[in-house]
């Protein structure tokens, strides 16, 4: 199946009222051409499962400040001052979720379990509404899988095949989103021959990622 396809194509997979987990931490690996077009053909009533909202202008926070998310899972959001305004005026969900237990909840839907257990949160506002579960006189936290319709990730490298090599600290959450989607849109400003890529060095795997677009944006 050729999985090249143009960014128009792409944004035609999304539509009002999805979750989308998009990748990057602070706009850092964000795929920076898909938000654009997400901004453009107007989709709303998002859910999206982030690191954290970027900035206004910036990152998955330019999906917020247009007013095209109605719920947010995220570990923080205080890089973007309208993600606070937006929650504290009551017009969108914000969900707020410790940093590791994100990364775990996401692998484990991807894993295929059914939660995952930890101490995190334990005696904060964090544990109101969760089961909790004793085990050798401890108590943990019952946090249940996080999955989403559509992961959008930004790779540094991507061959036609769909093996992706992200860049340093850019690569943070993008993995882990691969796993955790029911389709996964890799967006590369550079896309390379099947095979030209070293193994070693591939962070997603093909087999996770359904379509490869071309990243237009400078920002990187």
């Amino acid at each position: 199946m050729e999985k090249i396809i143009s960014l128009d194509q792409a944004v035609e997979k999304i539509s009002d009222g999805m979750t989308i987990a998009i990748g990057g931490f602070m706009g850092c690996g964000a795929p920076h051409s898909l938000i654009d077009k997400i901004l453009e053909k107007g989709v709303k009533d998002l859910t999206i499962i982030t690191t954290d909202t970027g900035q206004i202008d910036y990152g998955s926070g330019k999906l917020i400040a247009n007013k095209r998310v109605k719920k947010v899972i995220a570990s923080h959001i205080g890089t973007n001052p309208e993600t606070g305004r937006q929650m504290n005026s009551g017009e969108i969900e914000v969900e707020l979720v410790p940093q590791g237990t994100l990364a775990e909840r996401l692998r484990a839907a991807g894993a295929g379990l059914g939660g995952i257990l930890t101490a995190t949160g334990i005696g904060t506002l964090v544990e109101n509404g969760k089961e909790k579960i004793v085990i050798d006189g401890e108590e943990y936290l019952l946090e249940k899988p996080l999955r989403a319709d559509i992961a959008l990730v930004s790779a540094n490298k991507v061959d036609k095949k769909g093996n992706a090599v992200y860049h340093a600290s850019a690569r943070n959450f993008n993995p882990v989103m691969c796993l955790a989607a029911d389709i996964v849109i890799v967006e590369s400003q550079e896309i390379v021959e099947s095979g030209e890529i070293n193994p070693d060095h591939v962070a997603t795997p093909y087999i996770f990622v359904d379509y490869i677009v071309r990243g237009e944006s400078d920002e990187y």
